[in-house]
């Protein structure tokens, strides 16, 4: 039997505290509603979005574990502006099993990135960016991820532990069903320190500096006889510009 950590849940009121003492914190979802503003079920219009999203045909392991939609955005004080849409780059420094590779993904619905609610989301984490690193536009990419068990085991991040490369990363998770597995793993990236916990609640959030921490997920299993999935929304934030530009 393999042990399950609940993760180390931060307070809204010392969310940036805990991210200047240790570079990252993890908010449970009535937290997120309070940093936000508004109720956290309210995002819930967006779940219906999971159920649609497209085969990540990119994978070096062959595997088709893995959906996901991704648009781009730039947020500058309460303006959330939708970029044109761009491929999905990082440098090999940072993905060395993706990296270098002008990744083309299906656009996110626009529904969902009209939304008042989605805008709101954004331009609440990237005020919180600014309060952290000083006032400044941010490059903003969204990924709306599925890792499946359709094929006996599917793996959220593939490259392993990481940085990606950016200032700040949000990772939020949507749904786990019927799975074992998808341990969240944080590190110090000139360090020792490590701190391993699952995220199961709806609309719980990691929060991390990226430059201060590495990070990954470990792959699930099929906890029932049929397939599961795990679904998470990742939001990126990077001071001057998107990577690849």
């Amino acid at each position: 039997m393999v042990a399950t950590f609940q993760p180390p849940f931060t307070a809204a009121a010392e969310l940036r505290p805990q991210m200047r003492r240790r570079g990252y914190a993890v908010l449970e979802p009535a937290a997120v509603g309070e940093l936000c503003g508004f109720p956290i079920h309210a995002l819930d219009v967006f779940r219906p979005d999971w159920e649609h999203l497209a085969v990540d045909a990119y994978l070096k392991d062959g595997g088709r574990y893995r959906r996901r939609l991704h648009s781009c955005f730039v947020v500058e004080g309460d303006e959330v502006r939708q970029a044109p849409h761009r491929a999905h780059w990082q440098s090999l420094d940072y993905n060395a099993l993706h990296g270098g590779m002008r990744r083309w993904f299906e656009p996110m619905r626009p529904e969902t990135t009209g939304h008042p609610l989605w805008r709101h989301l954004l331009m609440t984490l990237g005020t919180l960016c600014s309060e952290l690193n000083g006032e400044r536009p941010w490059y903003v990419e969204a990924h709306q991820f599925r890792i499946d068990t359709t094929d006996g085991i599917g793996r959220p991040t593939p490259e392993g532990a990481h940085r990606d490369g950016v200032d700040f990363v949000a990772v939020m998770l949507v749904d786990r069903m019927d799975i074992k597995g998808g341990e969240t793993r944080v590190f110090e990236a000139t360090g020792p320190d490590g701190q391993r916990f699952t995220l199961e609640a709806p609309w719980s959030l990691m929060f991390l500096d990226d430059a201060r921490v590495i990070h990954e997920s470990t792959p699930i299993q099929p906890a029932a006889d049929g397939p599961g999935h795990r679904d998470t929304l990742v939001l990126t934030f990077r001071a001057d510009g998107f990577q690849g530009d």
